[in-house]
């Protein structure tokens, strides 16, 4: 029987999901089924372009069902903007490889400044090429500055004309061999400072534009380009000044989500081979599984694999209900980016410490599996990058509650058109939230909840008398430990949220908050060690330390869902 908390696709039925998007998802998981494991690693490890993929995607109209949204559709019926649908696909493309998902995430930060931008022009042209099968292409970093857009060597001259002719690089811009559109971050040489801030769409197939390179050994071809001259029209123009700057990040808000759902896809594939093969392999006459360091891990790797789908299902449905008085989803975005995705580095190292050396077999979705787990926390951010942004929230979210309507779950087939219209991207210390107490009070019964919340608690009475002073506010490797303190509480916020939607298995729930008592105390702990901490902070910290409630009866209950994956599924070969 397959697991409910699991993708399987010998199961996989969306039913939640109206009929056109139900045949796009289920046909997208036959066709990867279709061309079975030794092609799909095959064309990995040569590091073959996608063609192949990007003409069944073009054939279905995948992309352009998936990423267009209503008011760019013309009226057609089933294209729209929908979060809850493009994360239910990020989690089938991670699950058969990265590469698949990466050609897809690029597309969509492609799109980003184009759905947000007024030119009625370049929106048609985007929906055009998207009906086309055309992919996308999103042009903010460069070698020299990285992805810092206050400092951009995209140059735009005037031509005399009324147009531009622009010149510079770009570096690491996904889709840059093949993007029919590139939205291309630059600023114009007459205007200084953020008024001269630039977003324009580029074709790759243009003669002013140069490839260079591909500056990965992948797949993905995550190019180096520049422009020569490129000839920049009215039609071409999508943002000038500071609405360039915050169409930037905002298109970031949107792309960086996916991350978390093609994490939770690479671990659930890299899972059923990783108990099948633990509980197949027999080392000192018993199987691997038998011993009781192999349970903990698998059984660790399961629930943290559930906290991280429950907590990304819930935020979609934040995503879904934001608006310009409810902006909760600019903490609960970065937590994906980077809570989930880290948590799927551990998923992976969990289960590659029990199966060893199988976890570089060829032959195996394992092997790359490990390998891709550790960009994706690397990706629209790093991880301290995300850490430092969820602190902007920490105060407020805590200590200072505000009414709002229950959110419900969102699965319903509707457009998301706030996140094309977000606004400045600024103001982040002034955004509220609903009191997150009444999540964890709903499972008070649940042991390792409870003794979670005392840790919860804990950091609530830090932020109040020993939050850390002027002068520690500029060190970050402290001010860091401490959001990875406030990350954890709100994990396991929407955890519990999603739980009660859900109807989770109280078993998993203690479980999974075992696991978040052991990570609490353990960044307690590494908060001690901090150079800078007073010794008030120090004395918090080694009192915030908990011990999980342990209950052999529920681990072995829970070790027996995890022992029923081996078998549920492997991929036809």
């Amino acid at each position: 029987m397959a697991d409910p908390l699991l993708f399987n696709p010998r199961t996989y039925d969306p039913a939640h999901f109206d009929p056109e998007t139900r045949r796009l998802l289920r046909a997208t998981v036959d066709w990867f089924e279709d061309r079975g494991k030794r092609r799909l690693i095959e064309d990995y490890r040569s590091r073959a372009w996608l063609a192949d993929f990007l003409a069944f995607a073009a054939k279905e109209g995948l992309f352009a069902a998936f990423l267009t949204p209503a008011a760019a559709a013309d009226g057609h019926p089933d294209k729209r903007w929908d979060t809850a649908r493009i994360a239910a696909l990020n989690e089938i493309f991670g699950f058969y490889g990265l590469d698949y998902w990466y050609a897809w995430q690029v597309t969509i930060l492609g799109l980003g400044p184009v759905w947000q931008s007024d030119n009625a022009a370049a929106r048609a042209r985007a929906a055009e090429l998207l009906a086309q099968g055309e992919v996308f292409a999103f042009g903010l970093s460069e070698k020299t500055h990285g992805a810092d857009i206050y400092n951009t060597d995209m140059l735009l001259e005037a031509d005399g004309d009324g147009g531009f002719l622009a010149s510079g690089a770009k570096y690491y811009i996904g889709n840059g061999n093949a993007a029919g559109l590139v939205s291309v971050f630059g600023r114009r040489t007459d205007i200084e400072g953020p008024d001269g801030y630039v977003f324009f769409a580029a074709d790759s197939r243009h003669p002013a534009y140069h490839l260079v390179k591909n500056v990965v050994d992948s797949s993905k071809y995550v190019s180096e380009f520049r422009l020569e001259n490129y000839p920049v029209g009215p039609d071409d123009v999508l943002h000038t000044g500071r609405a360039a700057f915050d169409a930037a990040l905002n298109t970031v808000n949107v792309g960086k989500f996916n991350l978390c759902t093609a994490s939770i896809g690479i671990c659930e594939h890299a899972m059923y081979e990783a108990v099948t093969h633990a509980r197949n392999r027999i080392l000192y006459g018993r199987p691997v599984t038998a011993f009781p360091h192999v349970r903990r891990e698998l059984t660790d790797a399961y629930v943290r694999l559930a906290g991280m789908k429950l907590f990304s299902d819930r935020a979609v449905d934040y995503f879904r209900s934001a608006g310009p008085d409810d902006r909760r989803y600019l903490l609960f975005n970065p937590m994906t980016k980077m809570k989930v995705t880290t948590e799927g580095e551990k998923v992976i190292d969990l289960m590659w410490d029990v199966i060893a050396a199988k976890g570089f077999e060829k032959d195996t979705y394992f092997a790359q599996a490990a390998t891709e787990i550790r960009g994706l926390p690397k990706l629209e951010g790093t991880v301290h990058v995300n850490l430092a942004l969820i602190l902007k929230f920490m105060g407020n979210h805590l200590l200072n509650p505000a009414e709002y309507a229950p959110v419900p779950t969102r699965l319903d087939a509707a457009d998301d058109a706030f996140l094309f219209r977000q606004g400045p991207a600024r103001g982040l210390g002034a955004v509220r939230f609903h009191d997150w107490r009444a999540a964890y009070d709903a499972y008070a019964e649940v042991p390792n909840v409870a003794r979670f919340r005392e840790q919860a608690d804990a950091l609530c009475e830090f932020v109040a008398t020993a939050a850390p002073d002027e002068e520690q506010s500029r060190d970050l490797d402290l001010l860091l430990a401490v959001g990875q303190l406030f990350a954890l509480v709100v994990h396991g916020q929407l955890i519990l949220e999603q739980a009660r939607l859900t109807d989770l298995d109280a078993d998993v729930l203690d479980e999974l908050f075992g696991v978040l008592v052991r990570d609490f105390s353990a960044h307690a702990v590494e908060l001690h060690g901090k150079d800078s901490a007073t010794d008030a902070q120090q004395s918090w910290a080694l009192s915030a330390v908990r011990r999980p409630v342990v209950d052999e009866a529920r681990s072995a209950r829970v070790w027996e869902r995890v022992e029923a994956l081996s078998g549920a599924y492997e991929m036809a070969p």
